[in-house]
Parts: structure tokens; C-alpha cells; sequence
């Protein structure tokens, strides 16, 4: 018998190590980049970049954690998390920022209000 496929809470979607998507990602779920995209990423749910993960290219999402590495500019409707692995090369767009010790950014921050719907994707 065929499994039904739901969405719960705790859904998402994964890029795994040593896998690389040359595009554009769509999401709206929650999506951990663990393999290198080399693209834009919007998505309607969080993204985590994990240690391994990078990403060359804009990023747009509700939430936003980073241990890897992205080249490009991030656009975050609530906040983004640059853990003590990461480096972000771009600008950010964010209601909330926190950045840990060792974490490196080399790009210009603009904090503001939360963006609307319509631009979340």
C-alpha cells in the first residue's frame, strides 16, 4: 500500500553533501542546504546552510541559520543566524541578526521592520 504523502510541521526538504543544483529553489517548506547550490534560493519556511552547505547566490526566507557559507545577498523576514563557522559574503536584509563569535561577514546590513507577504517569495 502507497504511503500518502503529508506536510506536518515538521516537513522539509534537503540538499545532502556532495550533491550540487545549478537553478533556482522554490520552497515552501523549511530546507537544509548541505550540498552547494549555485543559484537562488526563496523560501516561505527557514533555511539552514549546513557546515558543509554552500550556497552562490541570493537567498530570500522567513528565518535563516547559517553554518556554512553563502556568496550572495540574504533576505530574511524575521531572523538570521550566522553561527561561529559561517561566512557570508553579501548584504543582509533582516528584522533580527545574531552573530556568533568567528562568524565572518563581509557585506552591508539593513535591519527594518518585517517585509511583507509578498516579498517573503
Amino acid at each position: 500500500m502507497a504511503k500518502e504523502n503529508t506536510f506536518s510541521g515538521m516537513a522539509h526538504n534537503a540538499l545532502t553533501a556532495e550533491t550540487t543544483i545549478v537553478g533556482k529553489i522554490v520552497s515552501q517548506k523549511d530546507i537544509r542546504i548541505d550540498g552547494t547550490l549555485e543559484g537562488r534560493l526563496e523560501c516561505q519556511g527557514k533555511v539552514v546552510i549546513g557546515e558543509t552547505g554552500q550556497v552562490i547566490g541570493d537567498i530570500v526566507a522567513v528565518n535563516a541559520e547559517v553554518v556554512g557559507r553563502i556568496t550572495g545577498n540574504v533576505m530574511v523576514a524575521e531572523m538570521l543566524v550566522l553561527k561561529a563557522t559561517s561566512s557570508l559574503e553579501g548584504d543582509i536584509q533582516a528584522r533580527r541578526l545574531a552573530i556568533e563569535p568567528g562568524a565572518v561577514l563581509n557585506g552591508k546590513c539593513t535591519m527594518q521592520p518585517p517585509l511583507d507577504e509578498s516579498s517573503v517569495a
